[in-house]
């Protein structure tokens, strides 16, 4: 089972390159299935439904979230229909919307789900126990397991790697916008990386317009932050294969496009 993940796409720039290089991420990868997160894509916060729909029709099978779920009013005018879309599991029951979904790939299923730390982000329900309950719920019906763990702690998305290695296909780290360079397959078969990093500007501070966050820095006072539309691009995500009769992780790979890294077919 071949899974491609981009990783929190960010505003129309990030729009933009899902559009332009889905296409030929699909080509060169030939993914079963396509997740991306896309807790900022609507303006940097938050989605609305027409961004959901886009993103089905560009070709992703399932659209996770985060902690900027709930930042577009609209989201709860169509978060119970929307049956590929999930935000983090453990807010609290009762919450709308889900936190995990089924893809069926001719036969195969293939589980996604997303899940929020809270290290240094709003404390709701604890992430690794409700991971033991999800999994429960999973493997009554598949061991290909893909979890979008949405924290802000480096120690806290390594933790939740090593407390499910083995028990899930894959971990992979979102939210802090930054890629990390440590993508590999854990002792027991679970691939990892600590954060896929953002799809969206390359030449803005975590997308947003350098200028604003500097004289953030600079003086203290508060400061309007917009998305970067002006400077260029990028798109970070991660591909895993899956041995579908194991649910392990066989092969990873880290992806980056931007000037620095052009995309190569």
């Amino acid at each position: 089972m071949r899974i491609l993940f981009i990783g929190d796409v960010t505003g129309s720039p990030g729009r933009d390159m899902v559009q332009h290089y889905l296409p030929k991420l699909k080509e060169k990868y030939r993914p079963n299935v396509t997740i991306l997160n896309g807790e900022n894509a609507a303006a940097g916060k938050g989605i609305n439904e027409k961004i959901y729909k886009q993103f089905l029709e560009w070709g992703a099978q399932v659209v996770t979230m985060g902690n900027h779920t709930w930042d577009k009013r609209e989201i709860f005018e169509f978060i119970d229909d929307a049956k590929k879309m999930i935000r983090p599991a453990n807010y609290p029951e009762g919450t709308p919307g889900k936190g995990i979904t089924f893809v069926n790939i001719n036969g195969v299923e293939i589980a996604v789900i997303n899940i929020q730390g809270r290290t240094f982000l709003p404390a709701i329900d604890d992430p690794f126990r409700k991971m033991d309950e999800l999994i429960k719920t999973a493997k009554e019906r598949t061991d290909i397991i893909f979890v979008d763990f949405h924290g802000e702690a480096t120690s806290e998305k390594q933790a939740m790697g090593w407390y499910l290695d083995g028990k899930v296909s894959a971990v992979v780290g979102t939210h802090t916008h930054t890629q990390t360079a440590d993508e590999r397959i854990l002792p027991n078969g679970t691939a990892y990386i600590t954060d896929v990093g953002m799809t969206g500007p390359y030449d803005g501070i975590l997308g947003v317009n350098r200028d604003a966050v500097l004289k953030k820095f600079l003086t203290g006072l508060p400061v309007r932050f917009e998305i970067d539309k002006t400077g260029r691009t990028q798109l970070n995500g991660f591909f895993v294969d899956v041995n579908q009769d194991t649910g392990n992780a066989v092969n990873v790979e880290r992806i980056l496009i931007n000037d620095d890294h052009p995309f190569f077919a």
